[in-house]
């Protein structure tokens, strides 16, 4: 048995305590979990959290993506329908880390009795590397205090998926082994992934950059880069002091380009990228099932790095 085997099996002793939420208690009445060919349904917030479900899960599951791409996380709710969804699913995938401010009044209104979630921000190999707004030196966008992003870091990304094979063992233990072995050839990827990541970023002859928001702190922090700065803070809220400052660093690191994010107006970092003589370029959090490049999390990572590359090599 491999040793990445073996650490997903012991790790799946704590798992009730340590990463899972079981809603056992709400008020409802039981649904069908499981799809007319017996997949397991399963909901995932973001992209990345559903292509992580279908790579552990396999044929076994039958994944649902509640955001669409262009949808922002930090401003999306669920609508209805999206609700009854997560409803008559058996597992709810989420990043946590605040990322779902919703998540409370909508497994309250969901009133599933079967429902299990799995936050992938609560496990063990987590602790002490979500960085708060004092620790990234940048504020942050969560309400609770902690930066979100941490599936754009392929080695915590290892962590989740090891959390969501935890979860699907839980609710599905006769297809444990299959899960493991699952799991455990996806964090290879991901391993050979941040290899290709490393690989390209130490080539990078400008280190710092300027993103729209925090979400690639955690990216930067790997790969021995600096997100100098940010638009915005948080998403929504900017000011023509914070902008002037912005504009007199990116001149004075030489920027070559200003980062946006195709979930927001791009307006605000083409007026500094016009003001000191930069581009702008499209960094993706989120990707999208309808774009090609962007369709997987490793595709959306790799998309990334090259738009990085544009800007900093």
């Amino acid at each position: 048995m491999s040793e990445m085997k073996k650490g997903l099996i012991v790790k799946a002793c704590c798992l009730a305590a340590l990463a899972v939420v079981l809603m056992g208690l709400l008020a409802g009445i039981a649904c069908d979990s499981s799809t007319d060919s017996g997949k397991l349904k399963v909901v995932a917030t973001i992209l990345p959290l559903a292509d992580f479900v279908k790579n552990v899960g396999g044929g076994m599951v039958e994944v649902t993506t509640l955001m669409s791409a262009g949808d922002s996380p930090h401003t999306w709710e669920p609508s209805p329908g999206q609700v009854k969804t997560i409803a008559d699913a058996r597992l709810m995938v989420i990043n946590g880390a605040g990322l779902e401010f919703w998540m409370g009044k909508v497994i309250e209104a969901a009133a599933s009795p079967d429902l299990v979630v799995v936050d992938t921000s609560v496990f063990p190999d987590m602790e002490g590397l979500l960085l708060t707004a004092d620790e990234d030196g940048l504020g942050n966008d969560s309400e609770h205090g902690v930066n979100p992003h941490i599936w754009l870091d392929p080695l915590l990304a290892q962590q989740q998926v090891e959390a969501i094979a935890q979860a699907l063992i839980m609710v599905d233990p006769g297809n444990k082994d299959r899960y493991l072995e699952n799991a455990t050839a996806f964090v290879a990827e991901l391993e050979s992934l941040d290899e290709e990541i490393r690989d390209a970023t130490e080539s990078f002859s400008i280190r710092e950059f300027i993103a729209f928001h925090p979400a690639w702190t955690y990216f930067a922090r790997r790969y021995g880069l600096v997100e100098a700065a940010v638009i915005e803070e948080t998403p929504g809220r900017d000011s023509s002091a914070h902008k002037k400052e912005v504009i007199d660093l990116a001149r004075a690191l030489g920027i070559r380009a200003i980062f946006a994010e195709p979930q927001f107006n791009p307006q605000a970092a083409q007026s500094i990228a016009d003001e000191v003589g930069a581009e702008v370029l499209f960094l993706d959090p989120m990707g999208s099932p309808d774009l090609p490049d962007r369709d997987s999390y490793i595709d959306l990572m790799r998309y990334n790095v090259e738009q990085m590359r544009l800007a900093m090599a």
